[in-house]
């Protein structure tokens, strides 16, 4: 069943995190439903220990989480701004309650790593990862720093900050000059037929 690997992270995560399990408790046999498209729908129902299991598909679900399919790398990656794109529908304590947990329950795997390798070698190995990460970001931000420089100084697609700026500047410099404009021959038109009459 395409769910068990989801409520068994689920499951691990809480048992980590009791506090996630007493803020989950007074929602005892609710049902909440996940629609994660492209991914299968996620039935869970809240069981009493703060745990969750996976709920009958016919039983109405007390919370619908709806995630825009755009949203979802940036959920898996724990992106908190990526919530504005999830709609939640149904009572607001548990919604809250959802959107609480998604911000605060946390994975650390390196406990986990450490109950089976030690914790020298899992410290270092999320050290690594750490490091790691931090590198592919780095590495990220400097190639769009690069790119973005190419297209303004070597191959001028775009145009730099200040040139735009000023490009504005200049704009709206021209449109106040043409209203003026405007207005002065509307005012000579008039003038003009008064002293025709």
């Amino acid at each position: 069943m395409i769910v068990s690997p989801w409520v068994a992270a689920l499951n691990h995560l809480l048992h980590g995190q009791r506090w996630a399990r007493e803020r989950l408790r007074p929602f005892a046999d609710k049902q909440v439903l996940f629609r994660l498209a492209p991914l299968p729908d996620i039935r869970l129902r809240i069981l009493d220990s703060g745990l969750v299991e996976p709920a009958a598909s016919d039983v109405a679900a007390d919370l619908i989480v709806t995630a825009r399919p755009e949203a979802l790398p940036r959920l898996f990656a724990r992106d908190a701004s990526a919530l504005a794109q999830v709609e939640l529908a149904g009572p607001a304590d548990l919604a809250s309650t959802v959107q609480f947990l998604f911000r605060e329950l946390s994975w650390d795997a390196e406990e986990d790593l450490s109950r089976v390798v030690g914790d020298v070698l899992a410290h270092r190995a999320a050290a690594a990862a750490r490091d790691f990460l931090a590198w592919q970001k780095d590495a990220a931000i400097r190639l769009a720093q690069n790119l973005a420089e190419y297209l303004t100084e070597e191959q001028p697609v775009l145009a730099a900050g200040a040139e735009a700026a000023s490009f504005r500047r200049s704009l709206e410099i021209l449109n106040e000059d043409c209203t003026r404009l405007e207005g002065r021959l509307a005012r000579l038109e008039a003038s003009a037929k008064r002293g025709r009459s």
